[in-house]
């Protein structure tokens, strides 16, 4: 009688390493995905945090601001930012629409917005 030797051919290993391989492959991809989407996550906050502030900023130092298109520039979080405010009048001349848009520096689109009202303390 003939012994059978137990183990792996050595096609048997191979297909295993390949899969091993391919399997590692798409949790690199996933990891990297993953990486981008936090970095993506990141920015978007910051920048709502950053036009909150303006938002916030502008409601404090006047109490109805003038209708027109402001914009400015900060270093926040180690990082360059560009912002622009509109204010726009409503049907109440008491009350006003303030968009802002803040941008990351070099980019095109907005990374946050935010909209907010201002409004003219009322005269007892």
């Amino acid at each position: 009688m003939r012994r059978r030797r137990a183990g792996f051919t050595l096609l048997e290993v191979m297909i295993a390493l390949a899969v091993v391989a391919i399997a590692l492959l798409a949790l690199t991809r996933g990891a990297a995905l993953e990486v981008a989407a936090f970095d993506a996550l990141r920015e978007r906050t910051l920048a709502g945090w950053i036009a909150a502030d303006v938002l916030t900023e502008t409601r404090l130092t006047t109490a109805l601001p003038a209708t027109g298109r402001r914009d400015g520039r900060l270093r926040y979080a180690a990082r360059d930012w560009r912002w622009t405010l509109d204010v726009q009048a409503t049907p109440d001349p008491a009350i006003r629409r303030l968009d802002v848009a803040v941008f990351a520096d070099g980019a095109d689109a907005a990374s946050a917005t935010l909209t907010g009202f201002a409004a003219q303390e009322p005269q007892p």
